[in-house]
């Protein structure tokens, strides 16, 4: 399949045009970004073990029957994806309070919540992703009462899914980000999950330690993120220990060999 023009640039990937207009190729990138872009820098080797962990993850949640825009991993930075129309939300599903809400509402950190709670922030980077409420959402049209009650069940469907995995390999499941699109089935608009699951959208926490091994390692500067990643792909059986050279080691030995 061949890369096209660029069409859209984020914080964390490149989303690319191929010849048949209905799929586009992801590419993943090393930027680590935080607190809406004010803190930036690269880390080489990150969007390598997401483009992983989210094909593991994405793989298995259409295995249960939920829908998303990830068609199959072409390397170890790029995704072959379905080219969906984004809802412009975010939707944050919080299993215990840490990070933005415990400031927000003075609320402890690391309150393990009753039931899952789903927030919504309005997806704009200039804005700063504010947050905003269902009313908001009808009131302008961002998605229709229908599109919104609908996703409502396949993000618990997700959470319930996540958290059971996730409890497997002795991880527990913070919080977590989704984003979803419409996707033209018979001339219909049919709701996806799209966008990546990876320790860049997801809190996640050792079982027995509570050690971070997400994005919040770069967020508080506690520093190793790649090893933290890999541990996640490691628990999940995508890296094994007995490999002599990880996916990540690869790029960093092509990084030296190009510095060369």
């Amino acid at each position: 399949m061949k890369k096209g023009k660029k069409i859209y640039e984020g914080k964390a990937k490149i989303i690319y045009a191929t010849t048949d207009k209905n799929l586009a190729i992801q590419y993943f990138k090393d930027d680590a970004t935080a607190f809406n872009n004010q803190k930036k820098t690269t880390i080489e080797g990150k969007g390598v073990l997401n483009n992983r962990i989210s094909e593991y993850i994405l793989s298995n949640l259409s295995q249960i029957g939920i829908k998303n825009h990830l068609v199959k991993r072409l390397n170890m930075r790029e995704q072959v994806i379905k080219l969906v129309e984004i809802i412009p939300i975010e939707f944050i599903i919080r299993n215990v309070a840490t990070g933005s809400i415990t400031k927000r509402l003075g609320i402890e950190d690391g309150t393990v919540l009753k039931e899952p709670l789903i927030e919504y922030c309005l997806k704009d980077d200039a804005l700063g992703d504010p947050l905003i409420s269902e009313e908001h959402i009808n009131a302008f049209e961002w998605a229709n009462k229908k599109e919104i009650e609908k996703i409502k069940k396949i993000i618990l469907r997700i959470n319930d899914f996540m958290i059971g995995m996730f409890r497997g390999i002795n991880i527990k499941l913070i919080d977590f980000k989704l984003e979803f699109g419409r996707l033209k089935v018979n001339g219909k608009n049919e709701i996806i999950l799209a966008d990546e699951i990876s320790p860049d959208t997801c809190r996640l926490w050792d079982s027995m330690t509570d050690k971070k091994l997400d994005k919040d390692r770069f967020r508080k500067d506690l520093g190793d993120l790649i090893p933290a990643y890999t541990e996640v792909a490691k628990r999940l059986g995508i890296l094994h220990e007995q490999s002599n050279i990880s996916a990540v080691n690869v790029t960093k030995l092509s990084s030296i060999k190009k510095r060369k």
